[in-house]
């Protein structure tokens, strides 16, 4: 069981969680945190000190005093106000990622909430009572206000959720599974609103998906290089010692693992022509290694959020002080989701390249013009690389960063917002684009290998062939590919290949 305390969280606890593969709980210390700030606010109200959010207006409404009888109904107010969403729902894999996030968050014992709050958000996460929550409507400025503000409503007993894969009233779903509905005391709305839960769940799992694209494409381009009789020597380790990067030296490492002892190799190795290959053969370490190191940059910044106080206004229950700020602001996040998107938008560029040498007749060293066994006759690979074409434009419109975008809001309160959520989304939707663009790859580099039988390539790239083979058959006449690229997408998200990933 994962035990929330408040501390920074892994992509892999993350990914874990949101798969349902792993239980959440709360530490021990967790209660007392929690306990002592929420002794914080209760002395704010008994004292009549006016604090943001407590007792007052949110945003450009800041400045009207609100009285003692009315806090409840200000709490529920806010939660039914700001539950603004639209578009299609989060996932379920994202909705528990949100939730486990939200909960940690609350965890720390900054927040000012009741124990009960947490403890109605795990029960939720346990019995897989998930939120229906748009992914559009935040500007990443108090944070996802709008994703948050579902979250909320759920708890509360209203809005909908997707229980036992029905989508039913929130009410409904929190009775059959004996949860009772939470019922927001002074500043409870807010401490569930206020925060980068959203863009984080979502650019998180992004990310996720992304560190193994990275990984498979040396596969990919591995497959490619033997299928086009390249040379290895380009991923030298001298080579790349003489530029240490980490991620270039980890991908050229990898390369020269997964080409060891190649069959197809040795049979050019002494009669090679070719004083070097083309750039998207040669500097795979380089390119690849750059996404490398960028994703892992985009990882740190994720999990330290994860471990971050993201509500406003903070309580520190050692010294009494209710402090009004900002950590709310995405603009951590929405920069390296914008960064990272950029990484992947550039892995698929030289992923793309690579297709092309392998079905262009003008530079694929011999192999059948498209991959056709009927040149002519049938079309082969030629679309297949039109459809990538394709993927990879959209990814390099969806590659402008949302980050540098601001739109004012909250009658000019909130007057530079992030754009975060914005970020996240297009993150997802590029490496949805890259999976499809790796799978095309891996099926083109397997068709070329195929024709250099009965040479073999190393071991480790004849059982990748063999694993994508076992699923789809090489294309001996013409049919659509698309069902062959969906299920080489299928066989790369369900982890078939993640023995290649290093």
């Amino acid at each position: 069981m994962l035990e929330l305390s408040g501390e920074p969280l892994t992509l892999a606890q993350i990914s874990a969680v949101a798969s349902g593969l792993l239980p959440v709980g709360l530490a021990p210390e967790a209660h007392v945190r929690m306990e002592a700030s929420r002794r914080v606010v209760e002395a704010v109200l008994r004292e009549g000190r006016v604090v943001y959010g407590v007792n007052t207006g949110f945003g450009k409404l800041s400045d009207v005093h609100i009285s003692a009888t009315d806090l409840e109904s200000l709490q529920l107010n806010l939660v039914r106000s700001h539950s603004c969403g639209v578009g299609a729902p989060l996932s379920q894999e994202e909705t528990r990622a949100l939730m486990l996030l939200r909960a940690n968050v609350l965890a720390r014992g900054n927040s000012g909430c009741r124990l009960e709050v947490l403890e109605t958000l795990l029960a939720m996460l346990a019995a897989g009572v998930h939120p229906v929550i748009p992914e559009k409507g935040s500007v990443g400025a108090s944070g996802d206000l709008a994703p948050l503000a579902h979250l909320a409503l759920s708890m509360i007993g209203e809005g909908e959720v997707i229980y036992r894969n029905h989508r039913i009233a929130s009410q409904e779903a929190l009775a059959e599974a004996g949860i009772a509905p939470l019922r927001l005391a002074a500043k409870e709305g807010l401490a569930l609103l206020n925060g980068t839960q959203a863009m984080g769940a979502v650019g998180g799992l992004a990310l996720v998906r992304a560190y193994r694209v990275a990984a498979l494409a040396d596969l990919a381009g591995a497959m490619t290089l033997e299928a086009l009789r390249g040379t290895p020597s380009a991923f030298d380790a001298r080579i790349h010692q003489a530029r240490p990067h980490a991620g270039q030296i980890a991908a050229a490492a990898h390369l020269r693992a997964l080409l060891e002892d190649s069959e197809i190799r040795r049979s050019h190795i002494m009669n090679d022509p070719r004083v070097q290959d083309a750039y998207s053969l040669r500097c795979m370490p380089q390119v690849h290694g750059a996404v490398r190191d960028a994703l892992a940059h985009a990882s740190s910044v994720i999990e330290i959020e994860t471990g971050s106080a993201t509500d406003n206004p903070l309580v520190f229950a050692e010294t009494g002080d209710v402090i009004s700020g900002g950590n709310f602001h995405g603009a951590p996040l929405g920069m390296i989701f914008d960064y990272a998107a950029i990484a992947i938008t550039d892995l698929m560029s030289i992923g793309e390249r690579r297709i092309d040498r392998l079905v262009n007749p003008d530079v694929n060293e011999g192999l059948p013009p498209f991959l056709s066994s009927q040149p002519g006759l049938s079309s082969g690979f030629m679309i297949a690389h039109v459809c990538a074409a394709a993927l990879l434009n959209e990814a390099k419109v969806l590659a402008h960063p949302a980050s540098v975008d601001n739109v004012p809001t909250s009658g000019d309160k909130e007057d530079h917002v992030s754009m975060g959520m914005t970020a996240a989304l297009k993150l997802r939707q590029i490496v949805t684009n890259a999976e499809q663009v790796l799978a095309i790859e891996l099926l083109a580099a397997a068709e070329g290998l195929d024709y250099r039988l009965p040479l073999r390539s190393s071991k480790p790239v004849e059982k990748a062939r063999g694993i994508l083979r076992s699923l789809v058959p090489g294309l001996k006449t013409d049919r659509p590919l698309s069902y062959d690229i969906e299920r080489t997408v299928a066989m790369i998200r369900a982890g078939q290949f993640d023995e290649f990933v290093a």
